[in-house]
């Protein structure tokens, strides 16, 4: 099974210039997970993420900005496949690309009845290596797998980019242990909604046991003969448990808000500016661009009608580079039919008397799917059947949907100032249909009753009121789960529950773009050049006649892979320079040819912050009687008297004419590739005209090469 991809960089541009102190900017980004297992191949693709970091330094997209920035993308990168590297009934949780990736906790295939049997060695991870069901667990407290910093040092980084609040989850690792002293932004609803789903993982794992941690299967030289993918874990030694409370919100002080469209402007060298990506509540797409280069990220987009609002595309437009990650999981599934699905199986469970789980996040997917059921209620029978949704925020979660109206979608503004509330689970609250609880105790234990629909976490099944509910169902086949998050692969999560009667419903519901809208998309925007991982450029293996399962645009997209460096053909041509008033008023424009003029300027270039300005030069001092001492702010550099410049061309028939009246006979003329050659054959002298320039070759005779040049510049304007 493929490792799991983590931080890569490459550049845009090379140059050898280094001006002012470190400069860098990292985007935080998610990094998806999906298993090969979790859906028949015909359904499923495994790609790496962008995972990387687009690295602007020295003289800076080919001297794009004139001091050393570092822009480091760390970002999901749609299909990827992830190590499996679960305990039983407590989460292995990854972190790559600066965000918590929890695997899953499938381990491997063990192909022996007896683990220890088979590797007598090994009796001292006895009680940290579990076997079920033909499958090995690690029996461990949740331990979480940092972000890779071999690439980048996170504590020279100045800004991050939070682009929605599923990408958030490793920021107090960055924020708390990294020496990272900058600045983050995000949108307020990515902040609030991010907070949520960390204080809701924090109570999660600490309702874990807290076993003895495993670490002796780390060991080197026993993990390299442990059964795959085990053996295949990377960083093991890295991983560290789950953060508190405390430094979560200590990393979220460190957050300033924005909203779309907001212009906000780095150390005088760039402009970042966060868009709609219509993905969720205030996810954003962030373009970065001087006043003549332009670099779009889009990751996590989203063109379906949904509760957020749409995506932004037209500021997408005119972009020297697209930077493209974050595609569907499951490209070949339309979202609206697995809501189908997922609406016909729960009917159908509770119509036979069943219970219905439903694996979930807090915010999100939940918030389309309980409005759908709103609409199906009714037809389908079921205005009788409690919906339980159960979660350490659930209330609050529910309570946010309503409050952020700016981020909706127009429909849902509209309802707002009606006003009504823009999210029908509003009414179903009001009627007792939908019922909310911090968790399984207290007032849900009274409330409780079956048939029912519960959603709850976590969508990993490995730890969360989900476990008890499993346990609770598992033995009943008229009970049935229903896995609508696409970032686990339900087969695995279901692993450790072997044997199980229940019925397990796989409908993957994920509405981030998939291939033929990417494509139209890119026709849409026109960029320059596109950049996206390998796996996007070619059909996946196991359907390589799949032609429409990758991007296609023109000129092709550059793709990459993990850790490689890509140097892109982006150059700086031009810099925005200031002209201050009082030197602005004292030019006086010649007119060269019609709707041309020029003016010369005498001025001192004054650069501070990236911006440079034109300021008049200073005027020359009178000397004073006596000496006096200098300060260093007293050195302003003098100004020289600039010679005139030329324009104009020289009509080559009427210099000759012009020569012959000076006396110069026997004048020849030859065309050449670049103009023309003027020859005097009694000086030996040559005069070569040229579109941009004329020389006077003559030999020791400065007098005749004077007279020469006077006669060229009667021809030509000075100013």
């Amino acid at each position: 099974m493929p490792y799991p991809f983590g931080l890569r960089r490459f550049h845009f541009g090379k140059g050898s210039r280094q001006w002012g102190g470190p400069r860098k900017t990292a985007v935080l980004r998610r990094f998806e997970s999906y298993s090969p297992h979790s859906s028949p191949p015909a359904t499923r693709r495994s790609y790496p993420s962008i995972g990387g970091s687009l690295w602007l330094k020295t003289f800076t997209l080919s001297h794009f900005f004139s001091y050393k920035l570092k822009l480091g993308f760390t970002s999901q990168g749609g299909f990827v496949s992830q190590l499996p590297l679960l305990p039983v009934r407590a989460p292995n949780l990854t972190m790559q690309c600066a965000q918590i990736q929890i695997n899953y906790y499938y381990v491997g295939l063990w192909t022996g009845h007896d683990f220890h049997s088979q590797f007598p060695s090994f009796a001292t991870c006895s009680k940290e290596l579990k076997e079920c069901s033909g499958h090995v667990f690690v029996d461990s407290v949740p331990e979480f797998c940092l972000p890779e910093t071999e690439l980048i040092d996170l504590s020279t980084v100045d800004v991050i980019l939070i682009s929605n609040y599923h990408c958030m989850m490793a920021l107090p690792y960055i924020t708390e242990h990294t020496g990272f002293t900058g600045t983050v932004y995000a949108t307020e609803p990515t902040v609030q909604i991010g907070r949520l789903l960390m204080e809701e993982l924090v109570n999660f794992i600490e309702r874990v046991p807290k076993a003895q941690s495993a670490s002796l299967w780390k060991n080197k030289d026993i993990q390299r003969l442990l059964p795959s993918p085990l053996k295949d874990a990377v960083e093991v030694s890295t991983w560290r448990r789950c953060y508190t409370m405390q430094e979560v919100n200590s990393a979220l002080s460190k957050i300033q808000l924005v909203g779309y469209s907001q212009k906000i402007e780095l150390f005088g060298a760039v402009q970042v500016t966060p868009l709609s990506s219509g993905y969720a509540l205030g996810s954003s797409n962030w373009i970065i661009q001087s006043h003549y280069e332009k670099v779009s990220y889009v990751s996590g987009s989203s063109l379906l009608t949904t509760h957020p609002q749409p995506m932004d595309q037209a500021s997408l437009k005119n972009s020297d580079v697209l930077v493209l990650t974050g595609l569907t999981q499951i490209p070949t599934a339309n979202p609206d039919g697995m809501v189908g699905e997922f609406c016909s199986n729960l009917a159908l469970t509770v119509r036979n008397g069943g219970n219905v789980l439903v694996p979930c996040y807090p915010s999100g997917v939940i918030y389309d799917l309980l409005e759908c059921l709103y609409q199906y209620i009714d037809s389908a029978g079921l205005s009788n059947i409690p919906f339980y949704f159960i979660s350490p925020v659930a209330n609050s979660s529910l309570e946010f949907s309503q409050i952020f109206a700016e981020w909706l979608c127009h429909n849902k503004q509209t309802k707002v100032y009606l006003p009504e509330p823009p999210f029908p689970h509003a009414e179903l609250i009001q009627t007792n249909k939908l019922k909310h609880y911090p968790s399984l105790h207290g007032d849900f234990s009274s409330d409780f009753r079956q048939p029912c629909v519960v959603f709850t976490g976590h969508p990993s099944l490995r730890f969360g009121d989900v476990v008890h509910f499993m346990e609770l169902w598992g033995k009943s086949s008229l009970n049935t789960v229903i896995f609508t998050e696409p970032d686990f692969s339900y087969l695995e999560a279901l692993a450790p529950y072997q044997p199980l009667a229940m019925k397990c419903i796989y409908c993957p519901i994920d509405t981030r773009l998939n291939f033929i809208q990417v494509s139209k998309l890119l026709k849409e925007v026109q960029p320059l050049h596109v950049v996206c991982p390998e796996q996007y450029t070619q059909p996946p293996p196991a359907q390589s006649h799949r032609m429409d399962l990758m991007i296609d645009c023109q000129p092709p997209a550059m793709s990459y892979r993990r850790a490689e460096v890509l140097a892109l053909p982006f150059k700086r041509r031009y810099e925005k320079i200031e002209i201050m008033p009082e030197l602005a008023d004292s030019l006086v424009p010649m007119e060269i040819k019609p709707g041309i003029s020029l003016a010369t300027v005498s001025a001192v270039l004054h650069t501070k912050d990236n911006k440079h300005v034109l300021q008049p030069p200073p005027r020359p001092t009178q000397p004073t009687g006596g000496k006096k001492r200098k300060r260093a702010s007293d050195d302003i550099p003098d100004c020289k008297v600039l010679k005139p410049l030329l324009s104009g061309s020289i009509p080559v028939e009427q210099f000759v004419q012009a020569l012959e009246k000076h006396g110069f006979s026997d004048v020849k003329v030859e065309d050449t590739a670049k103009g023309h050659i003027v020859l005097l054959q009694e000086a030996e002298t040559l005069i070569q005209i040229e579109e941009d320039s004329t020389h006077i070759i003559c030999d020791n005779d400065e007098m005749l090469r004077v007279r020469l040049r006077d006669l060229v510049l009667k021809f030509l304007q000075k100013f």
